[in-house]
């Protein structure tokens, strides 16, 4: 009878250390996460964030000559919706003229002064060359006087005669003197009238310059596409209440949608992966379900700081291979630029990797426990890595370190 008490003692307690045995295994097995190896094609990429732009595009400037009537800064008042489709020749924006209106008063203002002061020359100089030519004609007429005293002073007392020849001396030496004086006054008048005329004539071409560049204030499409805002130096685009200078006068742009490229910006670190030609694979925000091609078309040599951020950046260009009537400027792009591709390889999850003094471990799973395995891995990714020695395709692996230490079986 103890016999069999002890008997079924010993099997309850069999059975309680099996039960525990079972669920703690699945506990441990719920626990540890696992991957399968890998093998086959393995690529190195650099993944960035960029903004569409057409590859051509053809600028809707505002007025030139700014400079020519010293106006510097010239506010856009109002501006058509970005994307509006425009024909050649349709009102695109107007800018401020309140500047250009006060110069412009101020130039007829001077162009009012200067008519009469063309009218006042005039009359002067015609009132004193009319009164010098009646001088002349009174002198010529002395003249004549005196030649016909000293003529008839010829049976005159020699005193006389020398008094009457010296007295036309006098008259003639004075007339003389008066032509020449008349001709060096005719001289400056024309010289005082061509200075007002001239005067009058540079004020009449800037109330003209003035006036064609005012003209040029409503600023119209050159020719038909669809009006993108200009993007000025610091990626800002142009909106109503932006100014434009004489340096940088445009307006908007009209790009040229059969050629898009992709502007982004790489981070240092990675630029020197990223080489002219590389394949890229691009995917638009706008349209996750749609996928594009591309390729590296140009890397900047120097970098550079973006607005409110320490990090150096350098700016690459990728061109779409192909077009979609769908794509639009400014939509935000995600690229993924591969820089390197092998071909039929083994990699893992980055994750799975343990490292300990330079040595490079996995936990592999045999049967219902994981080994501790020292493996050999090669070129890395954001996500996994390659192994080049230690673990073939379809091996289990740990994502993580097992739970239950003392039931591993370790070999290094």
């Amino acid at each position: 009878m103890l016999t069999k008490k002890n008997l079924i003692i010993a099997l309850s307690v069999i059975s309680v250390i099996v039960l525990f045995f079972i669920f703690s295994g699945k506990e441990e097995q719920s626990d540890n996460i696992e991957a399968v190896v890998k093998q086959g094609i393995f690529e190195v990429n650099v993944t960035s964030t960029g903004e569409l732009e057409a590859e051509n595009s053809e600028n809707i400037p505002g007025p030139n000559g700014l400079r020519k009537i010293r106006v510097y800064n010239v506010k856009i008042t109002d501006l058509v919706p970005e994307g509006t489709v425009v024909d050649s020749g349709e009102y695109v924006a107007t800018l401020d003229r309140s500047e250009v209106t006060s110069k412009l008063k101020d130039i007829e203002a001077d162009i009012e002064a200067a008519e009469s002061n063309f009218i006042k020359e005039q009359l002067d100089t015609t009132l004193e060359l009319r009164k010098l030519r009646d001088d002349l004609i009174n002198k010529e007429f002395d003249l004549e006087e005196k030649k016909i005293n000293l003529e008839q002073s010829q049976y005159e007392p020699p005193a006389t005669i020398r008094q009457a020849e010296i007295l036309l001396n006098k008259v003639k030496r004075d007339y003389e003197q008066s032509i020449k004086s008349y001709k060096l006054k005719v001289r400056q008048a024309r010289v005082k009238m061509k200075e007002a005329e001239l005067k009058l004539a540079k004020s009449t071409r800037k109330r003209d310059d003035i006036m064609d560049i005012m003209n040029q204030f409503e600023v119209k499409a050159p020719k038909k596409g669809m009006v993108i805002y200009f993007k000025e130096w610091n990626g800002k685009k142009r909106k109503v209440g932006s100014t434009i200078n004489p340096w940088e006068n445009m307006v908007a742009t009209l790009p040229d949608l059969s050629t898009m490229v992709s502007k982004t910006f790489v981070n240092e670190i990675d630029i020197r992966k990223v080489t002219k030609g590389q394949k890229v694979e691009i995917e638009v925000d706008a349209f996750p379900e749609k996928k594009f091609e591309g390729k590296v078309i140009s890397v900047a040599n120097v970098g550079e700081q973006l607005p409110n951020s320490d990090a150096k950046v350098f700016e690459v260009s990728i061109i779409l291979n192909e077009s979609d009537t769908v794509l639009r400027p400014s939509m935000t792009t995600s690229n993924t630029i591969i820089t390197n591709s092998f071909d039929d390889v083994v990699y893992i999850p980055i994750e799975a990797l343990l490292v300990t003094d330079s040595l490079t471990f996995v936990y592999k799973k045999e049967g219902l426990s994981h080994k501790k395995l020292q493996i050999e891995t090669g070129v890395a990714n954001e996500n996994e890595i390659i192994v080049t020695k230690g673990l073939k395709e379809g091996d289990i692996i740990l994502l993580s370190l097992p739970n239950l230490k003392n039931k591993l079986d370790e070999e290094i």
